[in-house]
């Protein structure tokens, strides 16, 4: 970066009268903070005197005691003369406009950020040890942190918020606003509906239990009527698009691997498969390890492109944190957080499948449970709804024809209605899950629903 870029971020992009009006109103007018402390931080101050002059009032406000030139002095240790704590203090005579002078100030420290993130984008543009790709989701990424650190809206009324939500609740009563339902008629039911808009949904299962055949065959009803999207990190694109045909077609898998044409009814259904998956609003992308900041920056173009109502995600377990020295509970923990915030940002359901735990092979009864997911708290925490996949037969081969076909979907957190366990029919030849018909097998009956909402709030 040239020195004439310099001189403009630090002359140009900086406001340290407002930042020095800030500062003296606080001094002078303790209650002042509280109109401030909400979306001031720290590293808005551009000049270290007024950095360093907020944090010691802030320290001391939060013990409960006053803050005055005295007493910061005192606090940081002659660090910064008396003198110019007292020039600070008679800057401004009160505090009255103290929320434009912040406004002021992160106004202008976003204005440093986007210059720096302008230079951070020039340089990757001139990175050839990377794929033009790899750059162009590196700067989308370093934008998106820029958004997403933007302030939040102010407090909502009840008044002025449910005269908005009366709204809803009519339109919700005249059709208007629908759930969006899985094609599980029984899961539906659980869920007032379907699937919403803003909601995180985490779908766990041991291997070879069925998770990617669940989020597909619920991806591919959806994507009938609403914009669908697969972030396949551990299929290849053209498994996935041999599972769909089969999914579609309701033929086996290996019919799609290896057709013939001389098996008339198989081809006629593979091509029946095909063809449906062409009529679909259904994306996929197999690139594998991303972090949430490239799920982010791609969810978005596809949104702008064509459009995005669910998101599936296979699976959280083979995404990447952003700092690869953190612990694995904290990547994924910026991963759950990350989904969530994605969701509601982007108005679609995402639904991230995920691993359990290998304990639960310890168990009697391996039905999962909550604890079982990997790294569980930010699962448990984050999303709206988790689901914990079961089939008996994979432990029990031996079990009858009934159990073959048979799964267990555990409704372990409902955060707007009912936990329970329905039933699911598996035809694991065609990677396809469907509603239960006829007796369930004799201890797979559905347990008791619970209402979700009390244990979750």
């Amino acid at each position: 970066m040239n020195a004439r870029l310099d001189d403009y971020a630090t002359a140009e992009l900086t406001s340290l009268e407002s930042e020095a009006s800030l500062v003296g109103a606080l001094l002078l007018d303790n209650a002042a903070f509280d109109r401030i402390s909400d979306a001031l931080r720290p590293e808005h101050f551009s000049s270290d005197t007024h950095r360093t002059v907020f944090n010691e009032i802030a320290r001391q406000l939060s013990t409960g005691k006053p803050a005055d030139v005295v007493t910061v002095f005192s606090g940081l240790n002659n660090e910064i003369e008396l003198s110019e704590l007292n020039a600070l203090a008679q800057y401004v005579p009160s505090g009255a406009n103290i929320r434009r002078h912040a406004e002021l100030v992160i106004e202008r420290y976003k204005a440093r950020q986007l210059a720096a993130v302008s230079r951070e984008v020039y340089e990757l543009a001139h990175d050839n040890h990377r794929s033009i790709e790899e750059r162009v989701e590196a700067a989308q990424g370093q934008l998106a942190r820029l958004i997403d650190d933007s302030p939040r809206d102010e407090w909502i009324g009840a008044h002025e918020g449910m005269l908005k939500h009366t709204q809803v609740l009519e339109d919700r009563a005249e059709g208007k606003i629908k759930s969006w339902p899985t094609g599980l008629c029984d899961l539906d039911d659980y869920l007032e509906g379907g699937l919403r808009p803003g909601s995180l949904v985490v779908l766990g299962a041991r291997p070879s239990h069925g998770k990617t055949a669940m989020g597909m065959s619920i991806g591919l009803h959806m994507a009938s009527s609403y914009s669908v999207a697969l972030m396949s990190m551990e299929m290849p694109h053209r498994d996935v698009r041999d599972r769909m045909t089969a999914i579609l077609g309701r033929v086996s898998l290996s019919s799609v691997i290896r057709p013939n044409k001389g098996e008339g009814l198989a081809w006629d259904r593979v091509l029946e498969g095909a063809e449906l998956a062409r009529s679909l609003n259904f994306y996929v992308t197999d690139q594998s390890g991303l972090n949430i900041n490239q799920v982010r920056a791609k969810a978005r173009n596809l949104r702008r492109l064509h459009g995005l109502n669910v998101l599936v995600v296979d699976y959280i377990g083979l995404m990447t944190g952003l700092d690869s020295k953190q612990s694995r509970a904290y990547q994924i923990e910026e991963v759950t957080k990350g989904l969530k915030s994605l969701a509601k940002e982007l108005d679609i359901c995402v639904i991230a499948l995920a691993q359990l735990n290998r304990n639960i092979e310890q168990r009697m009864n391996r039905r999962p449970m909550l604890s079982d997911f990997r790294d569980s708290g930010s699962i448990e925490q984050d999303a709206d709804i988790v689901f914990g996949l079961h089939r008996e037969v994979v432990d029990k081969p031996d079990l009858g024809d009934t159990w073959k076909v048979h799964a267990d979907l555990c409704i372990l957190k409902n955060r707007q209605g009912r936990t329970g366990q329905i039933n699911l029919h598996y035809a694991g030849e065609q990677t396809r899950f469907s509603s239960w018909s006829g007796p369930a097998p004799s201890h797979a009956v559905p347990s008791k629903a619970k209402r979700g909402y009390e244990e979750f709030e």
